[in-house]
C-alpha cells in the first residue's frame, strides 16, 4: 500500500507540467477542437510533430509543429481572455528531443544545467532562443497569444518557442495585434465558446543561418458557439511583409490555404461550424 502511494506521488510529479508530444490531438487533447475534429491533413508537414501543450498538469492549447522548417503549423485554443502580467519566460520543449527527456516545458538554462543536455542536442529537435537573437524586421510573433488567457498559468503556457515564428514586427505590433485585442473582442460578443485556430504559412526564406523558416502568411480561424443550435465563423490572413489583415469568411480562409499550401482542399474545422 505504501509503494502504491509513493508510486502515485512520483506519478503526480512527473505530470507537473509539460509539453506532450503525442501521436494524435483526437486522442490526447480534442476538447481544444470544435466538435473535437482537428484540421484536416492537408496542412501537415514532412516531418510533424504533434504537441498537447501542458503546464502544470493541464493542458491549455495543441500545436501541430513542423520539425523541419522549427516553426508551429497551427495552435489551436480556447478565447478565454483576461487580465494580466505578460509572461517573460521562454520556454522549449525536451519532449522533441526524445521520448526519454523530461515532459516539462522546460528554460533552455533548466536543460543545460539540470539535465546535461547540449544546446546542439536541443537546436537540432526545435528553435532555440538564440535564433530570435538580433533579428532585424521581425520579433517572436505568438500564434497562440498569451492575451488571449485569463490567468498566469495558461498565458506563461503560450510561452514556448513552438508557439512561435518570425513574424513582421509592424505587423505584429500593429495590424495583427489590433485584431486579435480588438477585433477579437469585438466579434466574440454573444459567443458561448469560442475556438481558434492560427497558424502560418511556410514561406521561402529563413533566419538563423537556415535553420527556421519565416512564414509568407500568418492566417487565423475562428468558431463561435453561440448556443446549441447557433454557431458563426469568421478567419483573417496577413502577408508576413505588409501592416495589414484581410477579413474573410471561413470558407474563403481554407480556399485561399488550399491555393497557397497546393496539396488537397484544407478544412480547418468540422463541417458544422458555418463557411459563410
Amino acid at each position: 500500500m505504501l509503494l502504491l502511494l509513493l508510486l502515485q506521488v512520483l506519478a503526480s510529479c512527473f505530470w507537473l507540467g509539460h509539453g506532450e508530444v503525442v501521436t494524435s490531438f483526437e486522442r490526447s487533447c480534442p476538447e481544444f477542437f470544435f466538435r473535437k475534429t482537428p484540421p484536416n491533413e492537408a496542412l501537415e508537414p514532412e516531418n510533424p510533430a504533434w504537441i498537447c501543450q501542458r503546464y502544470k498538469n493541464q493542458y491549455y492549447f495543441a500545436t501541430l509543429y513542423d520539425r523541419n522548417r522549427r516553426i508551429p503549423v497551427y495552435s489551436a485554443y480556447l478565447y478565454q481572455p483576461g487580465s494580466g502580467k505578460r509572461p517573460k519566460t521562454w520556454l522549449v520543449e525536451p519532449q522533441l528531443m526524445g521520448s526519454t527527456y523530461p515532459k516539462t516545458m522546460e528554460r533552455e538554462w533548466t536543460l543545460l544545467n539540470q539535465y546535461s543536455v547540449t544546446l546542439e542536442q536541443l537546436s537540432k529537435s526545435q528553435a532555440i532562443l538564440q535564433d530570435y537573437k538580433n533579428l532585424t524586421g521581425l520579433n517572436r510573433g505568438h500564434l497562440n497569444p498569451s492575451s488571449h488567457h485569463h490567468d498566469s498559468s495558461s498565458r506563461t503556457a503560450t510561452f514556448t518557442l513552438t508557439n512561435i515564428v518570425p513574424q513582421n514586427e509592424k505587423l505584429n505590433g500593429g495590424a495583427w495585434n489590433n485584431y486579435e485585442q480588438q477585433t477579437m473582442m469585438r466579434k466574440t460578443q454573444g459567443c458561448n465558446t469560442t475556438y481558434v485556430v492560427v497558424g502560418a504559412v511556410p514561406g521561402n526564406n529563413y533566419i538563423a543561418k537556415g535553420r527556421v523558416n519565416k512564414p509568407s502568411h500568418i492566417w487565423s480561424s475562428v468558431c463561435c458557439e453561440v448556443d446549441t443550435n447557433h454557431r458563426k465563423s469568421w478567419a483573417v490572413i496577413a502577408e508576413n511583409d505588409k501592416n495589414e489583415v484581410q477579413l474573410l469568411t471561413l470558407g474563403e480562409l481554407e480556399d485561399v490555404l488550399t491555393e497557397l499550401y497546393g496539396r488537397d482542399q484544407v478544412s480547418l474545422f468540422d463541417n458544422d461550424c458555418p463557411r459563410e
